[in-house]
């Protein structure tokens, strides 16, 4: 099995930071793309950051310039740093990788997610 477990999340006040992290775990080969998405009340699930395994990077255009995410391959751990946060950033904040495993004959690459963290930024 596979288990993403993300942590960081919370309260803060608009303006402030915070940082979650992403830890992946179980029987594993590898992690392809790794990425954050967001879903606030109301709205669909969106597309926050993504990184893939070399490192190359990118942003929603709402959070450029202010987020920045980060994987440690050594550790199978993605992380989101965020800074200057406003209110329009509340929401339940998702990690997900694309995870190859091997079955003993092939390997094959799924698509997991983790349970959710809540960010929320009061005004």
């Amino acid at each position: 099995q596979v288990q993403l477990v993300e942590s960081g999340g919370g309260l803060v006040q608009a303006g402030g930071s915070l940082r979650l992290s992403c830890a992946v775990s179980g029987s594993i080969v590898s992690i392809g793309a790794m990425g954050w998405y967001r879903q606030a009340p109301g709205k669909q699930r969106e597309q926050v950051a993504r990184v893939a395994y070399s490192g190359t990077t990118n942003y929603a255009d709402s959070v450029k310039g202010r987020f920045t995410i980060s994987r440690d391959n050594a550790k199978n751990t993605v992380y989101l740093q965020m800074s200057s946060l406003r209110p329009e950033d509340t929401a339940v904040y998702y990690c997900n990788a694309d995870v190859i495993r091997n079955d003993g004959t092939n390997f094959y690459t799924n698509a997991y997610w983790g349970q959710g963290t809540q960010v929320t930024v009061s005004s």
